[in-house]
């Protein structure tokens, strides 16, 4: 059973995120928007410390930083690689106050926690995990194929206390039938030593704000009568799950335009 209905007061939480889709908390800051998503699922308000650090990239090398909601200024990676330092302090007070009003934060990490060229300093994803000492699930999305290389290749890259530290993983996106993945199940189970907790189907109709790439997922035909939008795909472009409501609509023909 989710923990919602249990009557456990939860409230997600990502260190760093890397997203252009950004959403306003109660508090006013900015944050991602699928920090903003998860509050609502968690029936909460959402606020920019579930978010502390957002980085909005404006070239393939630079982002504009925002810090507690507040965009702090625009760094190229190496320049943000020194300042992870302060960075790093701003996501842990985000996260004890989360922790003093919340029986339970759920935290998503960022990309992978296997990219050794950026454990040194990581604020995201282990070097988190063991700031706080909390347990890891990983949780790989079989729907883009490769699941087992993932998951393995991901546990051989982490150093031992990094490994320990994983209680087990989670199949995301399934869509099959079962009897056929249990035997690959199976071998990871009596490979990496780890439980798998479970594997959650692909859903079609659930229509989630995208956090980086634009949404192009299938939908039924439009009416014949339908008005047609197309919208030019920009650099850069940003909160473009703001035209959702036009792209999933029955009677919009809707693309956008590259």
């Amino acid at each position: 059973m989710p923990l919602r209905p249990r009557g456990m007061r939860v409230a997600p939480f990502k260190p760093q995120n890397m997203s252009l889709n950004s959403a306003v908390g109660a508090d006013g800051g900015e944050m991602g928007r699928a920090q903003a998503l998860q509050a609502q699922a968690a029936g909460i308000e959402p606020t920019s410390d579930m978010n502390p650090v957002l980085l909005k990239p404006n070239s393939d090398t630079g982002a504009q930083v925002i810090v507690h909601g507040r965009a702090v200024g625009e760094l190229g990676a190496a320049a943000y690689h020194d300042y992870k330092r302060i960075a790093r302090e701003a996501v842990l007070a985000s996260y004890e106050r989360l922790a003093a009003a919340y029986e339970l934060i759920l935290v998503e990490g960022a990309g992978s926690p296997a990219e050794i060229n950026l454990r040194a300093g990581d604020i995201a994803n282990m070097g988190f995990a063991e700031a706080i000492d909390c347990p890891v699930v990983l949780i790989a999305d079989i729907d883009r194929g490769g699941v087992f290389a993932h998951l393995v290749g991901t546990l051989a890259l982490l150093s031992e206390s990094e490994r320990a530290r994983v209680t087990g993983f989670v199949i995301n996106r399934f869509r099959g039938d079962m009897a056929l993945l249990r035997p690959g199940l199976d071998w990871l189970e009596a490979h990496t030593g780890k439980p798998v907790f479970g594997v959650l189907p692909f859903l079609p109709g659930l229509h989630l704000d995208a956090e980086d790439a634009i949404s192009r997922l299938p939908r039924g035909a439009p009416a014949a009568s339908a008005l047609r939008v197309l919208v030019p795909v920009l650099p850069r472009i940003a909160n473009h799950t703001d035209f959702d409501p036009l792209r999933l609509h029955p009677q919009i023909d809707f693309h956008y335009a590259q």
